[in-house]
C-alpha cells in the first residue's frame, strides 16, 4: 500500500488532505468514518474513491448520519458484479432499487444508515438482479443486456 501510495504521490497525486471537521451537529454516540480505495486500471490513472460519512463540501468536510459503504464494480463480459460493506445491519433491512443504469443501495437501522447511487457502465436486465448477503458483504450480480 505505502509503494502504491508513493507511485501516486510522484505521478502528482494528492495523497492527504488536512482539515477541521465541525462536529458539533452530531447526535450522541455519532461516528465520523472515512476511508479511500485507490485502484488502478489498465494503462489508466489511479482512481481514489472515498466512503464513510465524513463529505467535503465548499465550507469543508461535515459528518453526515448517512455513511456510504465501499463499493466495487466488476465490469465482466456478461455480467455486472457489484460487491458492496455493510458491516451492522440485517439483510431484511438492505433495500436495492434499479433506476435505469442506477442502481441504488440503502439500509437503514437503529445504529446504521447506508447509501450510495452507482452508475452502471452498461444497460442490463432488471429482471436480472440477485443479492446474496453475508457477514456484512453484499453481492449484486446483473446480467448484461
Amino acid at each position: 500500500m505505502m509503494g502504491l501510495a508513493s507511485k501516486l504521490q510522484e505521478a502528482g497525486g494528492k495523497i492527504a488532505e488536512q482539515g477541521e471537521i465541525d462536529l458539533s451537529h452530531l447526535k450522541k454516540g455519532m461516528k465520523g468514518v472515512y476511508g479511500f480505495s485507490v485502484r488502478t486500471l489498465v494503462g489508466g490513472e489511479p482512481v481514489v474513491e472515498t466512503f464513510g460519512n465524513i463529505k467535503k463540501t465548499p465550507k469543508g468536510p461535515v459528518v453526515e448520519e448517512v455513511r456510504e459503504p465501499l463499493v466495487d464494480l466488476f465490469d465482466e463480459e456478461k455480467r455486472i458484479h457489484v460487491v458492496a460493506e455493510l458491516p451492522g445491519v440485517e439483510e431484511s433491512d438492505i433495500k436495492t432499487e434499479l433506476k435505469g443504469d442506477v442502481l441504488t443501495l440503502s439500509s437503514e437501522t437503529k445504529d446504521r444508515k447506508y447509501s450510495k447511487e452507482i452508475l452502471l457502465p452498461a444497460k442490463v436486465k432488471p429482471e436480472s438482479l440477485k443479492c446474496t448477503y453475508k457477514s456484512g458483504i453484499l453481492e449484486i450480480e446483473l446480467e448484461k443486456e
